[in-house]
C-alpha cells in the first residue's frame, strides 16, 4: 500500500488549543443542573463501553441550553461508534488460560478505526486488559484506542511482525480513558461523516482528480487523518491549506487502494455474505488471472471482479490445492493419435483426475472421458510411433442407479384424510342369458331402444 503522510499545522495554532466553536461545531452545554445528568449518563456510557462483548450503537445524549431562552431544551445526538463495532481487528488469545499470562502486561496491542492497529508500551503498570479503553501518546497530543490484545501473544505478534524495538521504541499508554476523554472521542466520531462530505467538496472545487473515502479523527480533536484513493500523483498542497482553514486541525494524507477503500467501506459480497476484506483480510495479496486457470474458471470480468473492481481475492483461498491436485496431469496443449482419429482437450476435472476430448478442435460432437493414467500411457505410445486402436480400451463399468433420498413423511399424501369422492358406476349390458355381450355399444344401446320401444297402432281403414 502506498502511503503519503503530510502533516499541516494551520499558522498560528502552534502554541495554542483550537477554539471550541470552530472545532466540534456542537452547540454550548447547559450550565447547573445538567451537571449531574452529564455526569450519570457519562458512567453509564462508561459501563456499556466496557462492558465485554458490547456490539450496539452508543447514543450521546445533550441537553443545550439556547441563547436566547432561559428553558433547556433536550436534544439527542446519535452516534455510531464503528470502532468497537469493528471486529476485523480482534484477535483470540489462546494463550490467555496460561498462569503467567495474568500479571500486569508490558506491552499491548491498541486498535483504532478500522484497520489501524499499533504496540504500545506500559510503562505505569497499569492492570490493563482486553476491551479497556486507553489514552496514548501520539504525534503531538494524545489518542484514544482499545486494547484488543495483552498478554504473552503480544509478544509473539511482535516477532512475527518483525518489528525491532531498539530501533523503534514504543509509544506509551498514559492512562486509562476519563469520562472527558471517551465524551470527546465520541464527539470526534460523529463529526467525521460530515468532515469527509464537505472535504470532497472542496476537492471537487479545487478540481482535484482524487476522491476523499474515509476521514479519521485522532481521540482530542486536534488532527485528523484523510483517507483518499487516485490513479496518479495529485498536488494537494492547497488542498491542505483549505482543509486546515475550515477544520481547524492538523492535517494528515494517505492514499490508500481500491482494495483498501472497500475494506473500510464494506459491503455484501456475490457469495451472500460480507466482504472478507472487511471481515479479516488485513494484508492484501495480489490477485492474477492464473488463479481462475488453474482452477478452470472461465475468464469472464464480470464475475471474477469484485466490488472494488479488482480481481476478487477469494480466488486465491483455494488455488494451492488444485495445483497440488494437478501436478502429474499431462499438457493440455498434446492431441491424442489414436486409431478413431486426433483427439483434442476440452476440459478437465482436477479432483475426479479425469479429462475430456472431442475429435473436433472447437468441443463439437461427443466428449469422450479419460483419466489421467490412460492418456499418459497414449502420449508415451504416440512418441514411440505406435497408434492405439481406442482411446479408452477399458470396459465401462455398469453405473449404479442412485439411490434417491425417501422420507417416511414424504411418502404420505396431504390428502389422504379428504372424502374421496364415488365414483358413477354404468349399468353392466347384459343378454338374456345373463352371459354379457360383446360388440359394439352403440349398436348394442339402439337394439335395446327399439325393444322396449311401445308398437306402433296401424290405422283403421274401414269405413
Amino acid at each position: 500500500m502506498n502511503e503519503l503522510e503530510t502533516d499541516h499545522i494551520p499558522s498560528g495554532e502552534e502554541n495554542r488549543e483550537p477554539e471550541k466553536s470552530n472545532e466540534t461545531l456542537l452547540p454550548v452545554e447547559a450550565t447547573g443542573s445538567t451537571e449531574s445528568i452529564e455526569a450519570t449518563e457519562l458512567t453509564e456510557l462508561i459501563e456499556v463501553i466496557e462492558s465485554p462483548g458490547t456490539v450496539e450503537a452508543i447514543v450521546l445524549t445533550e441537553t443545550v441550553a439556547p441563547v436566547e431562552s432561559t428553558e433547556p431544551v433536550s436534544k439527542t445526538l446519535p452516534v455510531i461508534d464503528h470502532r468497537l463495532l469493528a471486529g476485523k481487528l480482534s484477535v483470540y488469545d489462546w494463550l490467555r488460560d496460561l498462569p503467567g499470562n495474568r500479571h500486569i502486561p508490558e506491552v499491548v496491542e491498541v486498535r483504532f478505526k478500522n484497520t489501524r492497529k499499533a504496540f504500545f508500551a506500559n510503562p505505569s503498570k497499569l492492570p490493563l486488559q482486553a476491551g479497556d479503553i486507553v489514552a496514548v501518546e501520539a504525534a503531538l497530543g494524545h489518542d484514544i484506542g482499545i486494547i484488543s490484545l495483552s498478554g504473552e501473544l503480544v509478544k509473539e505478534q511482535i516477532r512475527m511482525k518483525k518489528i525491532d524495538l531498539n530501533r523503534n521504541p514504543l509509544k506509551k499508554v498514559y492512562r486509562k480513558a476519563k469520562p472527558h476523554d471517551i465524551e470527546k472521542w465520541q464527539q470526534a466520531i460523529a463529526l467525521e461523516h460530515e468532515t469527509m462530505i464537505r472535504s470532497r467538496k472542496i476537492a471537487a472545487d479545487l478540481r482535484l482528480n482524487m476522491k476523499i473515502g474515509d476521514v479519521e479523527y485522532q481521540g482530542d480533536k486536534t488532527k485528523a487523518i484523510f483517507y483518499y484513493i487516485a490513479d496518479d500523483r495529485v498536488d494537494f498542497r492547497s488542498l491542505i491549506k483549505v482543509l486546515a482553514d475550515t477544520f481547524h486541525i492538523r492535517i494528515e494524507m494517505k492514499q490508500i487502494g481500491a482494495r483498501q477503500e472497500t475494506g473500510r467501506i464494506g459491503g455484501i459480497g456475490s457469495c451472500g455474505l460480507q466482504l472478507c476484506c472487511s471481515m479479516f483480510i488485513s494484508n492484501f495479496v495480489s490477485v492474477s488471472t492464473s488463479s481462475a486457470r488453474y482452477q478452470d474458471i472461465s475468464l469472464n470480468p464480470q464475475k471474477l471482479a469484485g466490488q472494488c473492481g479488482k480481481l476478487k481475492c477469494c480466488l486465491n483461498y483455494e488455488v494451492d490445492t488444485y495445483v497440488d491436485a494437478q501436478k502429474d496431469f499431462p499438457s493440455t496443449h498434446v492431441p491424442l493419435n489414436t486409431g478413431e482419429g486426433m483427439l483434442y482437450h476440452q476440459k478437465t476435472d482436477i479432483f475426479g483426475r479425469a479429462m475430456y476430448y472431442a475429435f473436433d478442435k472447437e468441443g463439437r460432437g461427443v466428449h469422450i472421458r479419460l483419466s489421467v493414467d490412460r492418456i499418459k500411457e497414449i502420449i508415451a505410445l504416440n512418441r514411440k510411433g505406435v497408434v492405439p486402436p481406442k482411446a479408452n480400451d477399458q470396459v465401462e463399468e455398469k453405473k449404479v442407479p442412485d439411490i434417491k433420498y425417501t422420507d417416511g413423511v414424504g411418502e404420505e399424501s396431504l390428502s389422504r384424510f379428504d372424502e374421496k369422492k364415488s365414483k358413477k358406476r354404468r349399468p353392466k349390458n347384459r343378454g338374456g342369458n345373463g352371459n354379457k355381450r360383446h360388440g359394439n355399444p352403440v349398436q348394442e344401446r339402439n337394439r335395446q331402444n327399439q325393444q322396449n320401444r311401445p308398437e306402433k297402432e296401424q290405422p283403421n281403414n274401414d269405413l
